[in-house]
């Protein structure tokens, strides 16, 4: 990544999902991003004066960038769309907006070692794709838990970053229940059974699949999809007669073949 340093931060409110920190604009301005990396649903930005900046994009959050070529040959629109929030100008002409309807996403400043107590990151499991989680770290975190297979799976202690959409169709892919118990993938002491295995498998697969397609934003509800917003439709595992049934779990929707889903 090319470093790039800020050469103005507008703020168009005083928050977002919560105030920004104190002198947020002042402590960003002038200093290079050094490193720009992501934990989990947060990225991190880090900066020459040895802070992070962590940026959450909460349910409707998102980045629009005009390139340098755009920047230099066009004037600045006369009026922004009343839900960009943010907009940093870039010593590399840059203008980055951060637009957010609903203003779930939120914006920090941390401080060098913040992360290890931030009650966040210090709390976040294993990264999916990463080559410590596997069967038997998914049937350890999940020992002795009550809740359900999902709700676990999307519990960012038990591990980071997942959604509902991909915690949906690994367990298709997985052939397990969402309203399974999470503990039964794993013995009292620990141990992980097949399942555990199978479930981790399959989460890497979809997250895979998913970053190789790299599709269109607009298209994430095409057919791409085994259960997910597909309630009424045949289930499409080989020799499955099911159809894909919908349920609200901890206020998700949940879709599942209750045929091959046990």
């Amino acid at each position: 990544m090319t470093e790039a340093s800020f050469l103005d931060v507008e703020l168009r409110r005083p928050d977002l999902r919560r105030r920004f920190p104190r002198r947020f604009r002042q402590r960003l301005v002038g200093q290079t991003v050094l490193e720009l990396t992501r934990r989990a649903k947060y990225l991190l930005a880090t900066l020459s004066s040895r802070e992070t900046l962590l940026i959450h994009l909460g349910m409707s959050g998102s980045f629009s960038v005009d390139t340098p070529t755009a920047a230099q040959g066009a004037s600045a629109p006369a009026q922004r769309d009343p839900h960009d929030h943010v907009v940093f100008r870039m010593s590399s002409g840059a203008v980055i907006a951060y637009n957010d309807p609903r203003r779930f996403g939120l914006m920090d400043l941390l401080r060098p070692h913040d992360a290890a107590t931030h009650p966040v990151l210090s709390r976040l499991g294993p990264e999916p794709l990463s080559p410590s989680f596997d069967g038997a770290a998914l049937a350890n975190a999940c020992r002795g838990k009550t809740t359900s297979l999902k709700g676990a799976l999307l519990d960012q202690r038990v591990v980071a970053g997942l959604g509902n959409i991909y915690v949906v169709e690994a367990l298709h892919r997985a052939g397990l229940s969402p309203r399974r118990r999470a503990s039964t993938i794993a013995t009292p002491s620990g141990v992980p059974r097949d399942s555990a295995h199978r479930v981790a498998a399959a989460i890497k697969q979809v997250l895979r699949e998913a970053i190789a397609r790299q599709e269109r934003p607009q298209a994430y509800r095409s057919s791409r999809f085994h259960v997910y917003d597909r309630e009424g439709q045949p289930c499409r595992r080989a020799h499955c007669d099911g159809v894909v049934t919908r349920l609200a779990q901890g206020g998700r929707s949940t879709f599942y073949c209750p045929v091959c889903q046990r």
